[in-house]
Protein backbone atom coordinates (compact mmCIF):
# COMPACT_ATOMS: atom_id res chain seq x y z
CA UNK A 1 0.00 0.00 0.00
CA UNK A 2 1.16 3.53 -0.78
CA UNK A 3 2.34 4.84 2.69
CA UNK A 4 2.76 8.48 3.65
CA UNK A 5 4.50 9.20 7.09
CA UNK A 6 3.89 11.78 9.90
CA UNK A 7 7.25 13.30 8.96
CA UNK A 8 6.11 13.66 5.52
CA UNK A 9 3.09 15.47 6.37
CA UNK A 10 4.66 18.04 8.83
CA UNK A 11 7.16 18.83 6.11
CA UNK A 12 4.38 20.02 4.29
CA UNK A 13 2.66 21.84 7.24
CA UNK A 14 -0.44 20.01 7.09
CA UNK A 15 -1.12 20.33 10.67
CA UNK A 16 -1.49 23.89 10.15
CA UNK A 17 -5.56 24.58 10.30
CA UNK A 18 -7.50 28.51 10.13
CA UNK A 19 -7.43 31.01 12.62
CA UNK A 20 -9.34 29.85 15.57
CA UNK A 21 -12.31 31.87 15.28
CA UNK A 22 -12.89 29.82 12.08
CA UNK A 23 -13.12 26.45 13.43
CA UNK A 24 -16.06 24.61 12.90
CA UNK A 25 -16.70 22.51 16.29
CA UNK A 26 -17.78 19.11 14.71
CA UNK A 27 -13.81 19.60 13.66
CA UNK A 28 -12.71 19.35 17.05
CA UNK A 29 -11.57 15.24 17.45
CA UNK A 30 -9.21 16.74 14.98
CA UNK A 31 -7.75 19.63 16.47
CA UNK A 32 -4.50 19.06 18.49
CA UNK A 33 -4.00 22.33 20.58
CA UNK A 34 -4.10 26.20 19.81
CA UNK A 35 -1.01 27.80 18.74
CA UNK A 36 -0.56 31.70 17.96
CA UNK A 37 -4.62 31.97 17.50
CA UNK A 38 -4.22 29.49 14.89
CA UNK A 39 -5.55 25.75 15.41
CA UNK A 40 -3.09 23.21 14.94
CA UNK A 41 -4.15 19.51 13.39
CA UNK A 42 -3.32 16.30 15.29
CA UNK A 43 -1.82 14.56 12.35
CA UNK A 44 -1.86 11.10 14.35
CA UNK A 45 -5.54 11.74 13.10
CA UNK A 46 -4.37 12.65 9.45
CA UNK A 47 -2.44 9.72 9.22
CA UNK A 48 -5.74 7.04 10.38
CA UNK A 49 -8.04 8.89 8.23
CA UNK A 50 -5.99 8.68 5.56
CA UNK A 51 -5.35 5.34 5.37
CA UNK A 52 -9.07 4.64 5.84
CA UNK A 53 -9.42 6.58 2.54
CA UNK A 54 -7.05 4.71 0.87
CA UNK A 55 -8.62 1.30 1.99
CA UNK A 56 -11.86 2.74 0.37
CA UNK A 57 -10.46 3.98 -2.63
CA UNK A 58 -8.58 0.41 -3.12
CA UNK A 59 -11.56 -1.57 -2.56
CA UNK A 60 -13.55 0.83 -4.52
CA UNK A 61 -10.87 0.14 -7.54
CA UNK A 62 -10.32 -3.37 -7.36
CA UNK A 63 -14.11 -3.89 -8.20
CA UNK A 64 -13.37 -1.86 -11.19
CA UNK A 65 -14.84 1.53 -9.70
CA UNK A 66 -14.46 4.67 -11.01
CA UNK A 67 -13.10 7.46 -9.22
CA UNK A 68 -13.84 11.22 -9.86
CA UNK A 69 -10.76 14.17 -8.48
CA UNK A 70 -12.62 17.27 -7.99
CA UNK A 71 -10.48 20.29 -7.29
CA UNK A 72 -11.46 23.80 -8.59
CA UNK A 73 -9.65 26.34 -6.41
CA UNK A 74 -6.82 27.51 -8.03
CA UNK A 75 -4.37 25.57 -5.52
CA UNK A 76 -5.57 22.73 -6.61
CA UNK A 77 -6.41 22.50 -10.02
CA UNK A 78 -2.95 21.82 -11.80
CA UNK A 79 -1.86 19.06 -9.00
CA UNK A 80 -5.65 17.56 -9.63
CA UNK A 81 -5.97 16.84 -13.20
CA UNK A 82 -2.20 15.63 -13.10
CA UNK A 83 -2.87 13.10 -10.64
CA UNK A 84 -6.19 12.22 -12.21
CA UNK A 85 -4.70 12.08 -15.37
CA UNK A 86 -1.22 9.52 -14.13
CA UNK A 87 -3.84 7.25 -12.19
CA UNK A 88 -6.43 7.04 -15.46
CA UNK A 89 -8.86 8.67 -13.94
CA UNK A 90 -11.45 11.00 -14.15
CA UNK A 91 -11.57 14.86 -12.98
CA UNK A 92 -13.13 18.03 -12.60
CA UNK A 93 -10.98 21.33 -12.19
CA UNK A 94 -13.17 23.83 -13.65
CA UNK A 95 -16.34 25.43 -11.86
CA UNK A 96 -18.20 22.42 -10.41
CA UNK A 97 -21.69 22.67 -12.84
CA UNK A 98 -24.88 22.18 -10.81
CA UNK A 99 -26.09 18.37 -11.61
CA UNK A 100 -22.67 16.90 -12.71
CA UNK A 101 -23.99 14.30 -10.64
CA UNK A 102 -27.60 14.71 -10.28
CA UNK A 103 -28.52 15.57 -13.44
CA UNK A 104 -25.69 13.39 -15.23
CA UNK A 105 -28.13 12.68 -18.11
CA UNK A 106 -27.92 16.88 -19.07
CA UNK A 107 -24.71 16.66 -18.79
CA UNK A 108 -24.08 13.42 -20.87
CA UNK A 109 -26.03 15.37 -24.00
CA UNK A 110 -23.46 18.28 -23.48
CA UNK A 111 -20.32 15.93 -23.52
CA UNK A 112 -22.02 14.05 -26.38
CA UNK A 113 -22.52 17.72 -28.32
CA UNK A 114 -18.55 18.43 -27.11
CA UNK A 115 -17.84 14.78 -29.41
CA UNK A 116 -19.77 16.18 -32.34
CA UNK A 117 -18.42 19.86 -32.34
CA UNK A 118 -14.79 18.09 -31.80
CA UNK A 119 -15.42 15.71 -34.77
CA UNK A 120 -13.76 16.64 -37.79
CA UNK A 121 -15.55 17.22 -41.21
CA UNK A 122 -18.72 17.42 -38.57
CA UNK A 123 -21.65 18.14 -40.60
CA UNK A 124 -22.69 20.96 -37.70
CA UNK A 125 -19.82 23.36 -39.90
CA UNK A 126 -21.28 22.40 -43.30
CA UNK A 127 -23.13 25.42 -45.39
CA UNK A 128 -22.82 28.25 -42.43
CA UNK A 129 -21.49 31.68 -42.14
CA UNK A 130 -18.50 32.80 -40.77
CA UNK A 131 -20.22 33.98 -37.71
CA UNK A 132 -22.03 31.44 -37.28
CA UNK A 133 -18.86 29.27 -37.77
CA UNK A 134 -17.23 31.85 -34.94
CA UNK A 135 -19.86 31.05 -32.79
CA UNK A 136 -19.52 26.67 -32.58
CA UNK A 137 -16.20 27.18 -32.34
CA UNK A 138 -16.44 29.46 -29.06
CA UNK A 139 -19.10 26.92 -28.19
CA UNK A 140 -16.51 24.02 -28.25
CA UNK A 141 -13.94 25.90 -26.51
CA UNK A 142 -16.52 26.53 -23.51
CA UNK A 143 -17.68 23.11 -23.70
CA UNK A 144 -13.89 21.29 -24.11
CA UNK A 145 -13.07 23.47 -20.90
CA UNK A 146 -16.21 22.28 -18.69
CA UNK A 147 -16.04 18.89 -19.48
CA UNK A 148 -12.56 17.56 -20.35
CA UNK A 149 -11.72 15.63 -17.60
CA UNK A 150 -15.08 13.38 -17.84
CA UNK A 151 -15.46 13.49 -21.56
CA UNK A 152 -14.97 9.30 -21.44
CA UNK A 153 -17.06 9.17 -18.10
CA UNK A 154 -20.21 7.16 -19.34
CA UNK A 155 -21.74 6.94 -15.66
CA UNK A 156 -21.56 8.62 -12.27
CA UNK A 157 -18.33 7.89 -10.54
CA UNK A 158 -18.38 4.98 -7.73
CA UNK A 159 -16.22 7.68 -5.50
CA UNK A 160 -15.59 11.47 -5.35
CA UNK A 161 -11.94 12.62 -4.26
CA UNK A 162 -12.41 16.33 -3.21
CA UNK A 163 -9.57 18.89 -2.18
CA UNK A 164 -11.39 21.24 0.51
CA UNK A 165 -14.53 20.54 1.35
CA UNK A 166 -15.98 23.45 1.99
CA UNK A 167 -14.89 24.57 -1.21
CA UNK A 168 -16.82 22.02 -3.28
CA UNK A 169 -19.82 21.91 -1.00
CA UNK A 170 -21.89 21.70 -3.97
CA UNK A 171 -20.21 18.61 -5.49
CA UNK A 172 -20.53 17.00 -2.03
CA UNK A 173 -24.00 17.39 -1.49
CA UNK A 174 -24.63 16.03 -4.71
CA UNK A 175 -22.45 13.10 -4.41
CA UNK A 176 -24.20 12.37 -0.79
CA UNK A 177 -27.50 13.06 -2.49
CA UNK A 178 -26.94 9.53 -4.61
CA UNK A 179 -25.23 7.69 -2.33
CA UNK A 180 -21.71 7.94 -4.03
CA UNK A 181 -18.71 8.20 -0.73
CA UNK A 182 -16.62 11.35 -0.69
CA UNK A 183 -13.12 11.10 0.09
CA UNK A 184 -12.41 14.82 0.80
CA UNK A 185 -9.12 16.80 2.30
CA UNK A 186 -11.07 19.19 5.23
CA UNK A 187 -9.33 22.17 7.12
CA UNK A 188 -10.13 23.18 10.51
CA UNK A 189 -12.89 25.33 9.13
CA UNK A 190 -15.20 22.55 7.89
CA UNK A 191 -17.63 20.06 9.07
CA UNK A 192 -16.16 17.25 8.31
CA UNK A 193 -19.18 14.83 9.48
CA UNK A 194 -20.70 15.83 6.16
CA UNK A 195 -17.88 13.51 4.02
CA UNK A 196 -17.98 9.84 4.23
CA UNK A 197 -13.86 9.85 5.05
CA UNK A 198 -12.75 13.02 6.26
CA UNK A 199 -8.68 13.56 5.87
CA UNK A 200 -8.13 16.44 8.06
CA UNK A 201 -5.14 18.64 6.81
CA UNK A 202 -4.01 21.97 5.26
CA UNK A 203 -6.29 22.56 2.66
CA UNK A 204 -4.36 25.25 1.08
CA UNK A 205 -0.41 23.83 1.30
CA UNK A 206 0.38 23.02 -2.55
CA UNK A 207 2.76 20.43 -1.03
CA UNK A 208 0.05 18.80 1.47
CA UNK A 209 -2.44 18.53 -1.60
CA UNK A 210 0.24 17.14 -4.06
CA UNK A 211 1.58 14.67 -1.64
CA UNK A 212 -1.87 13.37 -0.74
CA UNK A 213 -3.70 13.65 -3.77
CA UNK A 214 -0.17 12.30 -5.13
CA UNK A 215 -0.49 9.63 -2.64
CA UNK A 216 -4.20 8.52 -3.51
CA UNK A 217 -2.98 8.50 -7.27
CA UNK A 218 -0.08 6.22 -6.25
CA UNK A 219 -2.68 3.48 -4.13
CA UNK A 220 -5.28 4.00 -7.56
CA UNK A 221 -1.75 2.34 -9.77
CA UNK A 222 -0.86 0.21 -7.01
CA UNK A 223 -4.41 -1.79 -7.36
CA UNK A 224 -4.55 -1.47 -11.52
CA UNK A 225 -0.71 -2.72 -11.55
CA UNK A 226 -1.65 -5.66 -9.22
CA UNK A 227 -4.92 -6.42 -11.33
CA UNK A 228 -3.24 -6.55 -14.32
CA UNK A 229 -0.43 -8.71 -13.10
CA UNK A 230 -3.57 -11.26 -11.60
CA UNK A 231 -5.24 -11.32 -15.35
CA UNK A 232 -1.75 -12.09 -17.00
CA UNK A 233 -1.52 -15.09 -14.66
CA UNK A 234 -5.05 -16.21 -14.78
CA UNK A 235 -4.51 -16.26 -18.89
CA UNK A 236 -1.55 -18.55 -18.60
CA UNK A 237 -3.12 -20.78 -16.94
CA UNK A 238 -6.10 -21.22 -19.00
CA UNK A 239 -3.64 -21.56 -21.74
CA UNK A 240 -1.48 -24.56 -21.69
CA UNK A 241 0.68 -23.49 -24.84
CA UNK A 242 1.50 -20.60 -23.16
CA UNK A 243 2.33 -22.46 -19.56
CA UNK A 244 4.01 -24.94 -21.58
CA UNK A 245 6.44 -22.14 -22.89
CA UNK A 246 7.19 -20.94 -19.72
CA UNK A 247 7.88 -24.17 -17.89
CA UNK A 248 10.47 -25.60 -21.15
CA UNK A 249 11.96 -22.31 -20.24
CA UNK A 250 11.99 -23.22 -16.65
CA UNK A 251 13.69 -26.28 -17.37
CA UNK A 252 16.20 -25.17 -20.04
CA UNK A 253 17.54 -22.50 -16.97
CA UNK A 254 17.99 -25.87 -14.92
Amino acid sequence: MALIKFEDLLDTGAHFGHVTRKWHPNYKPYILMEKNGVHIINLEETLISFNKAINFIQSAVKKNGEVLFVGTKKQAKDIVQQEADRCGMFYIVERWLGGSLTNFTTIKKSIKRLKLLEKEGSSLYKNLTKKETQMLNRERVKLSDQHRGIKDMRKPPDAIVVVDGQYEETAIKEATSMGIPVVAIVDSNTDPDKISYPIPANDDSLRTIQLLIGSIADAILEIKGSSKDNKNEDNADSNPALSNRVITAKDEEE
